[in-house]
């Protein structure tokens, strides 16, 4: 008899336990291995481990794990000759003291560099630098490492000198824990507090892991390159005397002998990062922009003189400005890891390859240095998330809405072929939605959108929106948009004016204008379904997290269409928005609104959905993060104190110690329970058509 195909099933929230993520992949020397990192749920979901895998770049073998990942072991380098692997991990012997008698989650110096063996061996640790490493590169030659550390100095002693800590002993009474600031940019989100932790750059010998100091500057410095003869290295800092009052990051350049630097980059309003090198040492690539005065930007592909002869405002030759691509483009996802861009130069200089989106998709692409002509190395319905190149092979991680990322290799003009089978085993028993493409015309714009169809009909509608507003949807995988179809709900996603990946000035038609406009072309997708027998008018729902969060609080209080809504990480007050939190700014508020939030205009007030919070209506779940200082907890009290005291049906839901990232990267146990409340929250009004609040979820704090 012939076997019957295995029955599938709909997503539930706790498959997101059983997922591997790889993210980090890396080319050996040659390009004969791939070396990634794979990201899994704890056994107890209160944290992810992380291990480094291995894979023939040519499919020979099955990708292996590496590392034994009992924490996390990440970042994976090949030497130049292609027989150690660096990685950066927080392994610890069992009988190693913590300093200072510090609790073991509470290390500075946790995470370290580690050096494997390809030939067999175990791991050695070659760092102990007092604050630990938080970046690795190797020198052409092997023999040095350029490592970025926090730390003041090369022992615990000499750090504690150099960041003044006071000694104690035993009775002395408890020192002051103040913080005192004199300047903006003070915390991170996800990282709290970074004013005293700057990044510096340090080299590190190999054989005998001797650390030395390179760079001493006032404001961190990241992404270190080595240049191609080993004599210097680039990385990004913003050397400006008020760095703390605009966005700027410039490229510079140090000599690993004298430590005397120059800039490659100059100017007064501009973003360059992603330093890359090209072949002959007297170049430098990077990706970057000058602001626009009026909202928008895009991010282009430069070429500038490694002398610094271009740090100027005029200086440096833009490479793609004609193409209108938009490579950096931050691309949503809450399975897939959006990894920093790269730039990867052709062995001959004469290309560079990079990654951009393109009608909701993410591709690799070439350009030409010499004549800035573009061609696309990959076309599909995917997200190609990150990539690494030597010679002709490139390796690089894809997904889609129904597969979660996994390595792939090209070589060539070669088709491209998987290398990993991380998630094979759970994706055969899903049943997994693939989404039809949606577009519709607004005010003479075209807005791309899809639908996860829950089934044939008129189906009850969730309508999700992303946050920025400068990122994009595409074709990624969405854990919870799965979720909620296999809950009996479709789900409607879209780009409204504002975006990423249709071009600058799409990015910048919602400049001083984040409600009115992006609300049209939102609900003309949802208006399209309706006509189209696609989407019951009586069961609408809408979500959104951080800016998204914000165009649903906009949209329950012009828009009374809605059954049910969450308003997720979201903005109510913009003034509150751009002058708290880790990105408060003067320039945003200009950038967005042309206007600094204490001399409004008025146009702030108007478009802060708190001014007209007293006509929600909608039954609302307002989440928050009450670690979140990108958009802060205060946005979400402000939010639910007009509503409580407007006896609206509103519910607060606040999420202890995760940060604007809960849905993305949080404890995976609380993950987990979002998808849970967000499911249940929309199966209550929309599916059961009910009107009241539900009953408080039972397993909660401090019932």
């Amino acid at each position: 008899m012939p076997r019957s195909k295995p029955s599938r099933r709909a997503l539930e929230p706790d498959d997101l336990a059983r997922i591997r993520v790889a993210t980090e992949p890396v080319l050996s020397p040659g390009g004969r291995l791939v070396a990634f990192t794979v990201q899994t749920v704890a056994p107890r979901r209160d944290g992810y481990r992380h291990a480094i895998w291995l894979a023939p770049a040519d499919g020979s073998a099955p990708a292996r794990q590496l590392t034994i990942g009992a924490r996390h072991d990440r970042h994976p380098r090949f030497s130049p000759d292609g027989r150690q692997l660096a990685f950066l991990s927080d392994r610890r012997l069992r009988t190693e003291d913590a300093p200072g008698g510090k609790e073991e989650k509470d290390r500075e110096d946790a995470t370290q560099v580690h050096l494997l063996p390809l030939d067999g061996g175990e791991a050695r640790r070659l760092t102990d630098l007092p604050r630990g490493v938080d970046d690795v590169a190797w020198s052409p030659d092997g023999r040095r490492l350029v490592v970025v550390s926090t730390s003041r100095g090369a022992t615990r002693e000499e750090d504690a000198r150099r960041a003044g800590k006071p000694r104690t002993k035993p009775g002395d009474p408890v020192p002051s824990d103040y913080h005192y600031i004199d300047r903006l940019e003070y915390m991170a989100n996800g990282a709290g507090f970074v004013y005293d932790r700057i990044g510096h750059l340090w080299i590190v010998d190999v054989e005998t892991g001797a650390v030395r100091r390179l760079t001493d500057g006032p404001a961190p410095e990241s992404s270190p390159a080595w240049s191609p003869d080993g004599r210097r290295i680039a990385f990004v800092t913003n050397r400006r005397p008020d760095r703390d009052t605009s966005w700027v990051s410039d490229i510079h350049v140090v000599d690993v002998a004298t430590g005397r630097e120059h800039a490659i980059t100059g100017g007064p309003r501009q973003v360059f990062f992603s330093p890359t090198w090209l072949p002959d040492g007297r170049s430098m690539a990077a990706i970057g922009h000058r602001w626009p005065k009026g909202g928008g930007r895009r991010f282009d592909i430069w070429v500038f003189p490694a002398d610094g002869s271009g740090a100027s405002a005029a200086g440096g030759r833009n490479l793609s400005a004609p193409s209108d691509l938009m490579p950096g483009a931050t691309m949503n996802s809450d399975l897939t890891v959006g990894e920093d861009a790269r730039l990867r130069p052709s062995p001959d200089g004469r290309w560079l390859t990079f990654s951009a989106p393109v009608d909701g998709s993410y591709e690799l692409w070439r350009i030409s240095i010499a004549t800035g002509r573009i061609e696309r190395l990959t076309s599909g319905r995917h997200y190609i998330s990150a990539f690494d190149q030597v010679g002709d092979r490139v390796a690089f991680l894809r997904s889609s809405p129904t597969e979660p990322p996994e390595i792939h290799v090209r070589t060539g003009r070669g088709r491209p072929r998987r290398i990993s089978s991380l998630n094979d085993d759970v994706v055969a028993g899903l049943r997994l939605i693939e989404p039809v493409e949606r577009k519709v015309t607004v005010d003479g714009r075209t807005i791309q959108g899809w639908l996860i169809a829950a089934g044939r009909g008129r189906q009850p509608l969730v309508t999700e929106i992303h946050g920025g507003p400068a990122t994009l949807y595409g074709w990624t995988p969405f854990l919870e948009f799965q979720v909620l179809a296999g809950a009996g709900m479709s789900v409607f996603y879209c780009n409204p004016r504002g975006s990423e990946g249709y071009g600058e000035a799409f990015a910048a038609a919602n400049y001083r204008d984040w409600g009115p406009g992006p609300s049209r072309d939102v609900l003309a997708g949802v208006d399209a379904l309706v006509e189209d027998g696609l989407a019951d008018p009586e069961r609408l729902g809408v979500t959104g997290g951080s800016y998204g969060g914000y165009l649903t609080n906009w949209l329950v209080s012009h828009d009374q269409r809605f059954r049910a809504a969450i308003t997720c990480r979201s903005v109510a007050d913009l003034a509150m928005l751009f002058l708290t939190g880790d990105i408060s700014s003067a320039q945003f508020a200009e950038i967005e609104f042309g206007v600094r939030p204490w001399a409004d205009d008025g146009i702030l007030r108007e478009q802060s959905p708190v001014t007209h919070a007293a006509s929600i209506r909608t039954p609302l779940l307002i989440q928050h993060s009450e670690n979140d200082i990108r958009a802060t907890v205060g946005q979400a009290e402000a939010l639910f104190t007009v509503l409580r005291t407007l006896r609206r049906p509103v519910r607060f839901m606040r999420v202890p110690e995760e940060n604007h990232e809960l849905t993305r990267s949080g404890t995976p146990f609380r993950r987990i329970e979002n998808l849970v409340q967000v499911r249940d929250w929309f199966v209550h009004f929309l599916i059961r058509g009910r009107t009241e609040l539900p009953p408080r979820p039972r397993a909660r704090a401090h019932r």
